[in-house]
């Protein structure tokens, strides 16, 4: 679909635009009904990632798909309930993220992927952001943050116009989400 001059845009991006925006916006109130959104538009942006040659992203979407299932079952019938996480959590999510991030980017660049080094870094850190939705720890909406400024402007250097803005809108839920977890983690204290 052409919309304007040289701006191009499918189908497929259109729905996986909608589908996982739809998740993303559940996940700030820690309804469960986020994780089957999460999980359909993962499926249909592995497709487009695949399409583009973001390796990492495209497998990223089937760890998402993973993580809703498993996000189901965990956040129960009523939701989440956010709590913040030890120093020593947070010193081994930042250790994890710096060294599992280096030790992908070689694996990209070697398989040919058109990113590498903010691939490598996003799939990382959304992993350790995702689990961290499953766990209901605060510190998943600060981590999205950083995770969604790269993806943006892959996104966008990738001419995937849609899943760019797409990316600043998660930013923009990212800060709501942060703001509001830390209020509501706030409740749930265990330290």
């Amino acid at each position: 679909m052409r919309i304007g001059k040289g701006f191009v845009m499918s189908i497929l991006e259109i729905l996986a635009f909608i589908t996982a925006l739809t998740g993303v916006v559940l996940g700030v109130f820690g309804n469960r009904i986020t994780w089957p959104w999460w999980g359909a538009g993962s499926l249909l942006y592995a497709y487009l990632f695949f399409q583009s040659e973001y390796y990492a992203s495209a497998a990223l979407q089937f760890v998402f798909i993973a993580g809703g299932i498993w996000g189901w079952f965990g956040w129960g019938p009523k939701g989440a309930k956010p709590r913040k996480s030890s120093t020593k959590e947070r010193v081994t999510l930042i250790l994890v993220f710096t060294l599992a991030s280096l030790a992908l980017w070689p694996v990209l660049v070697s398989i040919g992927a058109s990113s590498t080094v903010i691939e490598s870094f996003g799939f990382v850190g959304s992993v350790i952001a995702q689990l961290f939705m499953i766990w209901q720890r605060f510190e998943a909406w600060p981590l999205w943050v950083i995770v969604n400024i790269g993806y943006t402007y892959q996104y966008f250097v990738g001419e995937l116009y849609l899943t760019s803005f797409l990316y600043v809108v998660f930013l923009v839920v990212a800060i709501w989400g942060w703001i509001r977890w830390r209020r509501e983690s706030e409740k749930y204290k265990v330290d």
